[in-house]
């Protein structure tokens, strides 16, 4: 039974509110502010105490009661708890920013609300009409709904029953490329470290020098931009048998720890260049931050090498991690390892990196092995016999073959001994007929 009482600092007040206390449907004692009538309130405690016993018995299910009153919530109140959550997660500070942003411009677009209001036909109108308009392109239209989708996931199944969104389309990025990028080959990444070094100009606040081991240490270990920018003298272990690279799982793409193996020529270049820097000290100092592009550009147009043709761009990740990528492919390494290399999850990724071209095709068309027999040598007799047996045989079908049972009686006493001789070879008897269909011919 619910209890009704008063504050006792409210006793003496005129109008003031009463409280009621009573037992859940979890055995829980809940106190809640009722009405300054305490016959409404009496009234509200009957309710409460009415619902937590239809609880208790299975008539009201709490958690689809609960889920019931978050359709009330606003959906700007659901994303900024989905940002918390991607906060905590560890995402990093662009992918919360960009996916954030992607959702809230789709709820803000589409008129969404309460979460009710999301479904995958307000959600592909939104994207559709940016598509029409080309304010983005096919790989930009799954990314907005990636994002959606994220959101929507989170949300079940504490905040929604399902996900709206399950199973929506994406769009084929392939037949839409705003970007396509070219892989250099190992003569012009080694034509754009000389042209830095030697250029004596400073792009972007590097120096031609710091560029030109940029461009060499993005080429031999096939690191991302952020992943360069958070290298220091700790990140290397050039002492022991196999020379190794750290990367820490906060600056990783794939939020894991790294550890690669250095080749030779860039531990060359290290065992010179460390000793110079202290032992946090960046060796490309917000490198995240600097129009890289703009550096590739102009170092390779210094030597005359074109920075977009038509197989696509070579800017910095193109020149570092496509070029690492497909000259691992194309000197022998296997998909496996060149896909652990690149720190791939899956292989379909790692060929979405490799650019072989016409004279990359052309050369392993060469190893085709061709075997040409020498038509000018005689034929032997042995050869000749069986030739003729074989042209026999094909021009018989296979049905004359199984008709053999049908042979006459007469045929079997005259000619039996050749006909059987005759069918080794598929030669049938003259006087075999089909059958009544087709009778012999009567004898003169």
């Amino acid at each position: 039974m619910a209890s009704i009482f008063k504050l006792g600092k409210d006793k003496a007040k005129k109008g003031s509110c009463y409280y009621l206390e009573y037992t859940d449907h979890a055995g829980c004692v809940r106190r809640r502010k009722g009405f300054t009538d305490k016959g409404l309130t009496n009234q509200l405690a009957a309710k409460l105490e009415n619902e937590a016993m239809l609880r208790r018995q299975g008539l009201i299910d709490p958690e689809q009661e609960r889920i019931a009153s978050m359709r009330d919530v606003r959906l700007k109140d659901h994303l900024d708890d989905f940002h918390a959550a991607l906060v905590a997660k560890g995402s990093t500070a662009v992918h919360i920013r960009k996916t954030v942003n992607r959702i809230k411009f789709i709820i803000e677009s589409g008129s969404m609300l309460l979460s009710q209001d999301i479904d995958g036909e307000s959600v592909e109108s939104v994207l559709q009409e940016m598509l029409s308009e080309d304010q983005i392109g096919h790989r930009t239209y799954n990314h907005y709904v990636q994002a959606m989708d994220s959101f929507c996931r989170w949300m079940v199944p504490k905040r929604m029953l399902v996900n709206p969104l399950a199973g929506m389309a994406r769009l084929n990025t392939e037949v839409d490329i705003r970007h396509p990028r070219r892989a250099l080959s190992p003569y012009e990444v080694g034509q754009l470290v000389e042209s830095a070094r030697s250029s004596g100009e400073s792009i972007q606040t590097f120096d031609g020098e710091l560029r030109a081991r940029l461009y060499l240490t993005s080429y031999l270990t096939g690191l991302r931009r952020r992943e360069l920018a958070s290298l220091t003298p700790k990140s290397f272990q050039l002492g022991i048998e196999q020379p190794i690279l750290v990367v820490q799982a906060a600056c990783s793409k794939h939020r894991k720890k790294d550890t690669l193996p250095v080749h030779p020529e860039l531990k060359a270049l290290l065992v010179d260049w460390l000793p110079e820097l202290s032992e946090n000290e960046h060796l490309f100092p917000k490198v995240d931050r600097k129009k890289t592009w703009l550096m590739v550009r102009k170092d390779l147009e210094r030597v005359g090498i074109p920075y977009r043709t038509e197989e696509g761009i070579a800017d910095f990740h193109a020149a570092g991690r496509h070029s690492y990528v497909t000259g691992l492919l194309t000197n022998g390494v296997d998909l496996a390892k060149a896909s652990q290399l690149a720190r791939h999850s899956d292989v379909r990724m790692t060929m979405r990196y490799t650019h072989i071209g016409l004279s990359e095709q052309a050369k392993s068309l060469e190893s085709l092995p061709v075997h040409t027999s020498n038509t000018d040598s005689p034929i032997s007799e042995s050869d000749s016999e069986w030739d003729g047996v074989a042209s026999q045989q094909v021009t018989h079908s296979d049905t004359d073959r199984r008709d053999q049972d049908f042979v006459s009686p007469e045929c079997k006493t005259t000619c039996d001994t050749e006909c059987h001789k005759s069918s080794e070879i598929g030669v049938s008897c003259q006087k075999w007929r089909r059958g009544e269909s087709n009778p012999r011919p009567v004898d003169s």
